[in-house]
């Protein structure tokens, strides 16, 4: 087009700011995040644990961030990184739990459903370059079977007897693999997941000494208060990191 013919626009009668359409908004790169989620299979359903840390940056900014929720009647969801994106799913599950219920046919979403739904969900953002910036894991317990699984933000899922995200993935599932097993009472699950939590206390920088265990059986689902880990700070490691490194650090 040539510069005669291009229209002219009168300063006076400038557009709006507010009647511009605004672009959509998507999440290009987590701000307030969570970190480690850990799961795992005992005798009478799935128990959960989180920290409730919300990372600002590499800044501990919130410590109040609950991270693990019931969904329907018959799961339990815990979720790592973006915490928007978190709400976000939360409110597509609110959507499908609802739309079940007003069926009214007797029936409800399992946990498993709710897992095939998360991996679509997840897997259709990455393909529009919009991902949730989340790892989720799902358990739940109906008709008497466990279920738990994992997806990732690109849609990447799995089942199994134990799961975990960020961290936990290389310094709680070594753990589990040595020392869990799928008969396991309450109160020694509880311990192991102490366990596994106090781990990646000592080993994450992102991580709070502030956790919530949740579990969900066939009666129904559990979030316990939130407590704090005994912790020992005393080691020599801890004292001097860098005695005996090389250079000049």
């Amino acid at each position: 087009m040539s510069l005669s013919k291009m229209p002219l626009v009168d300063a006076n009668h400038a557009p709006d700011a507010s009647s511009c359409t605004l672009d959509s908004q998507r999440t290009l790169y987590p701000y307030v995040t969570g970190t480690s989620v850990v799961a795992f299979k005992y005798k009478d359903g799935i128990l959960m644990a989180a920290d409730m840390g919300g990372s600002y940056g590499s800044t501990l900014r919130y410590k109040t961030v609950e991270r693990v929720k019931p969904i329907g009647k018959h799961s339990l969801l815990g979720a790592s990184g973006e915490i928007s994106d978190f709400q976000e799913i939360l409110r597509y599950l609110d959507e499908l739990i609802l739309y079940d219920n007003m069926w009214d046919d007797g029936n409800s979403l399992g946990p498993k459903e709710v897992h095939n739904y998360l991996t679509r969900v997840m897997y259709n953002r990455r393909n529009k370059f919009n991902p949730l910036w989340n790892s989720l894991v799902l358990g739940g317990v109906k008709n008497g079977q466990k279920y738990l699984g994992m997806v990732s933000m690109i849609g990447v899922n799995f089942e199994d007897n134990h799961v975990a995200t960020g961290f936990g993935n290389h310094l709680a599932r070594p753990i589990l693999r040595d020392e869990w097993n799928e008969n396991m009472s309450f109160e020694d699950g509880v311990k192991l997941l102490e366990k596994c939590m106090r781990v990646l206390l000592y080993r994450d920088r992102s991580a709070v000494n502030k956790l919530q265990i949740a579990k969900i059986t066939e009666e129904g689902a559990t979030i316990y208060p939130p407590y704090s880990l005994k912790t020992f700070w005393g080691l020599e490691a801890y004292k001097n990191p860098t005695a005996g490194a090389e250079g000049s650090w």
